[in-house]
């Protein structure tokens, strides 16, 4: 539900006025197709982690931007990550999940929702022709759920728990691009960090961009690279998870 109240929120963003212009007001939309290589393990209630065997899926990330010349009022970015993670393992020790114990030597299935919004606030610290920098402070939302099933064996009995979790992560946010002069190309790195106690999140972006189009009313890029996401939750919402989704990414953004 919440990706599409944000689609819902983008499109009404994208009638947003022409006045907006980059001296007063600066709107970003854009949309990322994200091919990621998954792996990891998550547990509930500090039991016994169990590794699972993670597809390969093609996720979609979309996101708006606000900047503004307001001082000392920070910008603001929204974005949206689809992470719903399906696998399978073989237990090979007793797993726990939801006060349900899944014996040894049987296969089980997961999907686990760990899509998500990123609130984002920052400021540009440089801004010129050729090089820009953000920093600031990202509220990363979490409101999915994990779902752990038996396939029905040959007493045709199955099993399933799931359990719905949420929670907010703090991190540290920072961006920066540069161009290339006269080609339209520029590089950038656009990544939120959080490293304490038993917690790490990163999650980056790394890439090269292309602007098919710039005139006054709206610029127009695509853009290509790789995105990285380490997620070692550390027992939010009674959830621990370690996983790693990682793989290119490609997309395209529209700056009025």
């Amino acid at each position: 539900m919440k990706k599409y109240c944000l689609a819902a929120a983008l499109s009404m963003a994208c009638l947003a006025p022409a006045a907006q212009a980059d001296t007063l007001l600066g709107l970003y939309v854009g949309v990322d197709g994200w091919k990621s290589d998954n792996d990891g393990q998550f547990s509930y209630k500090d039991k016994q982690s169990q590794n699972f065997d993670f597809e390969d899926e093609t996720f979609i990330s979309y996101y708006a931007a606000l900047e503004h010349p307001v001082p000392l009022v920070p910008n603001i970015k929204l974005k949206y990550t689809e992470l719903e993670l399906n696998g399978d393992a073989v237990i090979g020790d007793t797993f726990s999940f939801n006060g349900s114990t899944f014996d040894t030597n049987r296969k089980v299935n997961t999907v686990s929702d760990l899509s998500h919004i990123d609130y984002i606030l920052y400021y540009e610290i440089f801004d010129n022709d050729l090089i820009s920098i953000d920093l600031g402070l990202n509220a990363k939302q979490f409101d999915g759920e994990i779902t752990v099933q038996y396939d029905k064996d040959e007493r045709d009995v199955s099993q399933t728990e799931t359990v719905d979790f949420s929670g907010f992560v703090p991190l540290a946010y920072g961006r920066a691009e540069a161009g290339l002069p006269f080609t339209g190309l520029s590089v950038f790195f656009e990544g939120s960090f959080l490293a304490i106690d038993d917690s790490k999140v990163q999650d980056y972006q790394v890439g090269v961009a292309w602007e098919l189009i710039d005139n006054l009313a709206v610029d127009v890029a695509v853009k290509a690279g790789y995105r990285s996401m380490i997620l070692e939750l550390d027992d939010v919402d009674d959830i621990t998870t370690d996983i790693d989704a990682s793989g290119p990414f490609a997309g395209i953004q529209v700056h009025f």
